[in-house]
């Protein structure tokens, strides 16, 4: 329950001062899912560049260089590893050989902990949960759609990624948690942010830099998009039945494909989990039952915490 934002400029065309300008708008919005920490990276000179650190986005003062034509961004509501010990905070830095590559997670993994021990992950500061899909990535011999496939399809929770390689390539990994990507044309400009009210109100900031026309990119659970620094995209895909948790096959031979449980069940977990980040903006749990008497879906309660509407 964080927030993922960014840009790729693939007309190069924009200024340092242009493209910090759009990163300070979308930062300041995506503080509304989390001000805990919040952090960019990009490649500059052919290296790749991290700034992260604990507290909400308004006070890091994002600046980037001309030719960061690829940023991408997080802002943190701490669920595990605390946001005071940045190496906790996103983007993560992995290693696939001698180069680097930055991954943010906006959701929740609850099987981290029994990937690193079936699968012996080196041992590690970093705390979150997030991190084992950095880990898992670098057990592999190379960044693409079929690394990036096996490693959605092994964690088990919620998510999206976002992986930015060292060619300026960003890599979506669109898991059951929501994301916006927004293409304009005239610019030469892709944006995206977690949610669309966010990313609007971001453009609302920066409207003599965009013009109005623009075209949504729609993604859809299961999907892996990639967006070069040219502006090319191509897609791949992974299973999905790692995100639900409580599957069960009916003792019918007739029946060879799980079937999920009833949504009051399948929920359970998460609505615990709702309650646990509606605690951190002030809102009791009794708040939060009621809201779900009155007939909202955890998608809508959500938003009402972020933007304070309970």
């Amino acid at each position: 329950m964080c927030c993922l934002f960014g840009l790729i400029d693939y007309g190069h065309s924009l200024s340092g001062r242009q493209k910090t300008k759009i990163l300070q708008a979308l930062a300041l919005e995506s503080e509304a899912r989390g001000t805990d920490a919040a952090g960019i990276a990009y490649i500059n000179k052919g290296m790749l560049r991290v700034n992260k650190q604990p507290g909400p986005a308004h006070l890091s003062r994002f600046r980037v260089p001309k030719d960061a034509w690829t940023v991408m961004g997080h802002t943190r509501l701490t669920t595990q590893g605390n946001a005071r010990r940045n190496q906790n905070n996103h983007p993560f830095v992995g290693h696939l050989g001698k180069t680097e590559f930055a991954l943010a997670h906006n959701g929740v993994l609850n099987n981290d902990k029994t990937l690193r021990q079936t699968l012996r992950l080196p041992k590690t500061r970093i705390e979150t949960d997030s991190y084992v899909a950095v880990q898992l990535l670098e057990q592999e011999s190379a960044l693409d759609f079929s690394s990036l496939q096996k490693m959605a399809e092994q964690v088990q929770g919620t998510f999206v990624f976002t992986v930015l390689d060292h060619s300026n390539s960003l890599y979506f990994i669109r898991g059951d948690n929501p994301l916006c990507l927004l293409h304009f044309p005239e610019e030469h400009l892709y944006l995206y942010a977690s949610t669309s009210k966010i990313l609007m109100a971001a453009v609302s900031r920066i409207r003599g830099l965009v013009k109005a026309e623009r075209t949504e990119i729609s993604t859809v659970c299961g999907d892996i998009l990639r967006i070069d620094k040219n502006g090319v995209i191509s897609t791949g895909a992974f299973d999905t039945k790692n995100l639900w948790q409580r599957w069960f096959l009916p003792s019918f031979p007739s029946m060879a494909s799980p079937v999920r449980v009833s949504a009051a069940v399948d929920d359970t977990l998460y609505w615990e989990e709702l309650k646990s980040v509606a605690a951190v903006y002030g809102y009791t749990p009794e708040v939060i039952d009621e809201c779900r008497e009155l007939g909202f879906t955890t998608d809508e309660i959500e938003e009402m915490i972020y933007f304070g509407e309970i």
